[in-house]
């Protein structure tokens, strides 16, 4: 029995109960004025139940589904369903061409159909499965997922290389005071390792031997009454004590006055701390030792750790804020000096030298910091943001908007990143528009799309055949 016969049986056997009459009329069975007028006035009574979840279910009396639920009675003065539209009604001048799963199932159908949680499959018409390899959007479910766009320009790319590193003294600035005779050290000036010092300023005094022996030769060159004023005479004696590395100061003091002194006093060769203090009152410093060693930080080094994949980006001359993270809130400027010829193979990071001035020496030796390499071009480039690239890891794509909802997926090619932009090399075209938002859910879309018309496309027939068995159930 089909639905229509069953709707009519149920209503007669209901208005017999009742004792209404019924009667033919032009082919229709109506009921008789006495008993509509009667469930008017009085008590309703129910032709037949029908199913709560909306499933095409019906019974002549009350009972409960597999849930537990009530069906839902139907009166005889309700409205009667309106007849399921025919797909080219719905459409209007569209044609629908099938009906999909609305919960993104690979399930179509080419009539009207619920799914078994009671919802409606979702039409859809001739117009939005164009082959011009194009996904279209209705406005509705453009404004509902948040789709924007933005036109293609050009910009400077900004890509900042950010590496970690330490400051290292100039190798160039660091002097050492050390005895190129045996000598015994007399006294020391009050300095300790830290002190900063200015060139010339005494640090010790010292005898040694090899030097008052060199000094008296070249007291008695210099005052000789035959050879003294010679000059030539007197240089071999001078260079002598210039190779034991006597101060300059000390042999133009011995020139000046003519007396060898009995100490020498040494000073610090430039300005700047002292980072090593060896020298003892008393000791005996035998020679190519060190009694002091002394550092001119007013310019530092940053060494830093630029990883390989962003060597290509960087070269000698860049400029490089570093900041060290004993002070954030202050930027100490620099350029890079030397990029070094060898990669670190645990690491796979390149050492890159930075010349820092330091004329408050805040930044000391082994200090942390970090440096933002500044690699910008000034020539302006095609660009597109960064959100825009749908990256599937092989290849690169972005939606273009053509505009009335219709997307197209292009494939690009890219170049350099920075500050939230990429280079487009090839695919677009300057004024394009391409979505910067919700762009993964255009590409679900297309996808959802594209397999649902296959599935539409492989077994209409076995669509058809499922839609009858699921009628006559």
């Amino acid at each position: 029995m089909n639905t229509q016969g069953l709707l009519t049986a149920l209503a007669l056997s209901s208005s017999l109960a009742l004792g209404a009459s019924w009667f033919m009329n032009d082919g229709r069975w109506s009921v008789h004025a006495e008993v509509a007028s009667a469930t008017a006035g009085g008590a309703r009574t129910a032709l037949y139940y029908r199913d709560p979840s909306g499933a095409p279910l019906w019974s002549a009396g009350p009972r409960k589904d597999e849930r537990g639920r009530d069906y839902l009675p139907v009166y005889d003065d309700d409205q009667a369903a309106p007849a399921e539209p025919k797909p080219q009604q719905q459409a209007g001048s569209r044609k629908i061409l099938y009906y999909r799963n609305p919960m993104g199932l690979p399930d179509t159908s080419p009539v009207p159909k619920k799914d078994p949680m009671g919802m409606n499959y979702v039409p859809v018409y001739e117009g939005d499965d164009v082959d011009d390899g194009t996904v279209k959007l209705s406005p509705g479910k453009i404004q509902r997922s948040g789709v924007k766009s933005e036109p293609v320009a050009r910009r400077s790319i900004r890509v900042l290389v950010k590496a970690p590193g330490t400051i290292q003294l100039d190798e160039r600035r660091v002097s050492v005071i050390a005895m190129r005779a045996e000598s015994f050290v007399q006294k020391v000036a009050d300095v300790t390792t830290g002190t900063r010092v200015k060139a010339g300023q005494p640090l010790m005094e010292i005898y040694s031997s090899a030097v008052a022996s060199a000094a008296a030769e070249y007291l008695s060159t210099i005052n000789s009454k035959t050879i003294g004023g010679i000059e030539v005479y007197g240089r071999g004696s001078r260079q002598r004590l210039v190779n034991l590395d006597v101060p300059d100061q000390v042999i133009v003091g011995m020139e000046r006055t003519r007396v060898a002194p009995v100490t020498i006093h040494w000073s610090a060769p430039r300005d700047g701390v002292i980072l090593e203090r060896n020298a003892i009152e008393g000791m005996r410093a035998n020679p190519g030792d060190v009694l002091f060693r002394i550092a001119d930080i007013s310019l530092v080094w940053a060494l830093v750790d630029v990883a390989e994949r962003d060597l290509g980006n960087i070269a000698v001359g860049q400029s490089v804020a570093v900041r060290a993270r004993s002070f954030p809130g202050r930027a100490f400027t620099g350029k890079i000096a030397v990029i070094y010829p060898q990669v670190n193979r645990e690491t796979r990071t390149v050492r890159v030298r930075i010349e820092l001035a330091n004329p408050d020496a805040v930044l000391l030796p082994d200090m942390y910091v970090d440096a933002d390499i500044d690699t910008a071009d000034g020539a302006p480039v095609l660009a597109i943001q960064d959100s825009s690239v749908l990256d599937t890891g092989t290849r690169q794509a972005v939606l273009v908007d053509k505009g009335d909802g219709r997307f197209e997926p292009r494939e690009v090619k890219l170049g350099r990143r920075g500050g939230g932009y990429i280079e487009v090399r090839d695919g677009l075209a300057d004024g394009e528009a391409v979505v910067t938002s919700a762009n993964f859910l255009i590409d679900a879309e297309s996808n959802l799309k594209a397999a649902l018309k296959g599935f539409a496309e492989a077994a209409p027939q076995a669509s058809d055949a499922g839609h009858a068995m699921g009628e006559h159930k």
